[in-house]
């Protein structure tokens, strides 16, 4: 195998020079994972916000967070986001420091799982012209498209088949695996083998939406491989280029896949506390004009609500505490005004950084904004556990809160 040249960046890394060929400069371009320069033979890849790796035949750039997190960690976050009910296991390569390997084994280790008991089938609904009639004759249809004739008829019917949407999603997602470029052979053979157990079943286009499904007792079985399958789809891309390179890349904003799991996970935090949460909630910052200028409305990251009363503020910032240990003060006025207007004195920040809470009580306010720091480096089920102290003290003092650290009652499915 080709050895694979792997430069592994920080966010916020220094600018740097690199030689690069035609095909390198526009897949890293194209991939947005960083910003580079072209500054003679050489070019200037620069931060660019982003977190992910790009390969492009035997160059490898790879962007991580700030904070030590597991490349495990990172995907569950990922995952959680879109899905709740992505469980920490379903990612379950950790030997790897690596992300093609790291997601070739898990979606592998899935997909044999799913398959264990056989390739799962379902019933399709057809529609198709035919001469004899099968199933249901489509009457409209009928009369739109064949007007004053017997034959064709126009029906529908149910198929017992194996090219069911689960099936699709999977293999549609092996597919994408299978091409990026100078992969593990033994894995790449285990991908092949899963992808040929799937025969006769369709591979989705690129750029269309993924097919639904719902998780069932039919289906069960697939859940973990179907949940891990959507994540590659969604964020994955491999293919051939013009020049007949071959390129793949796994690039997300680190800022979103940090506000949306948070979110997430204050949520599902909510709900288990019998209330519900409202998510980018518009509320107007001033009131009724007479000049006929328009209102400035604000867009509140998370609202708990009693009922129909709003309780609590929640927000989420992918920022890390200064040397000082504060945090930008923009954020502490944003939270003022929401609690200004929405009329309510606690609000909850979640930073992404280690360390313990803090409460901050507002000069000459009733406010208290209370700073929650979600540290990154800890697992899955440590970090749920953490946003759901910051829902059940929410409007306790920060020594009872202290105290009941170990007492959630929480467990994640």
């Amino acid at each position: 195998m080709t050895h694979i040249r792997r430069f592994t960046l920080r966010e916020s890394f220094e600018p740097f020079a690199l030689p690069l060929t035609e095909a390198q400069l526009h897949a890293l371009k194209t991939s947005q994972l960083v910003k580079v320069v072209s500054a003679g033979s050489e070019a200037v890849l620069q931060s660019n916000g982003r977190v992910g790796a790009v390969r492009v035949g035997d160059l490898q750039i790879e962007v991580w967070p700030k904070q030590k997190v597991k490349l495990s960690h990172l995907i569950f976050m990922l995952g959680y986001a879109t899905d709740p009910g992505f469980r920490s296991d379903v990612v379950e390569a950790e030997e790897y420091d690596e992300l093609w390997p790291l997601l070739a084994e898990s979606l592998a280790r899935q997909t044999e799982q799913a398959l264990l008991a056989g390739v799962l089938q379902g019933y399709e609904t057809k529609e198709e012209s035919s001469l004899v009639v099968r199933g249901r004759i489509r009457v409209v249809d009928q009369l739109r498209q064949h007007p004053g004739h017997i034959w064709p008829i126009e029906i529908s019917y149910d198929e017992y088949m194996a090219d069911i949407p689960e099936n699709r999603i999977v293999r549609t997602a092996l597919r994408r695996m299978r091409a990026v470029p100078r992969l593990n052979p033994a894995l790449a053979s285990r991908l092949a083998h899963l992808d040929n157990r799937l025969d006769g079943v369709s591979v989705l286009r690129p750029g269309l939406r993924l097919p639904s499904w719902r998780p069932s007792r039919m289906n069960a079985r697939y859940v973990s491989a179907l949940r891990l399958a959507e994540l590659v789809l969604r964020n994955m891309s491999a293919q051939v280029g013009d020049d007949g390179v071959e390129i793949a890349s796994f690039v997300v904003e680190m800022w979103r896949v940090f506000e949306d799991f948070v979110t997430a996970a204050l949520r599902e935090a909510i709900a288990a506390h019998g209330r519900r949460a409202e998510s980018q909630r518009e509320w107007l910052f001033d009131t009724d004009r007479t000049d006929n200028r328009a209102r400035i409305a604000m867009s509140i990251d998370l609202l708990e609500y009693d009922g129909q009363r709003p309780v609590m503020v929640y927000d989420a910032k992918y920022k890390a505490a200064s040397n000082t240990g504060r945090y930008a003060n923009a954020d502490l006025y944003q939270m003022l005004a929401y609690c200004t207007t929405v009329g309510l004195e606690r609000a909850v920040l979640v930073y992404a950084q280690g360390g313990d809470p803090v409460d901050r009580r507002v000069m000459n306010s009733a406010v208290t904004i209370r700073e929650w720091p979600l540290d990154l480096s800890a697992s899955p089920d440590e970090m749920l556990r953490s946003m759901w102290r910051a829902v059940a003290g929410a409007s306790q003092p920060l020594a009872r809160v202290s105290a009941s650290r170990n007492e959630t009652g929480f467990t994640h499915a």
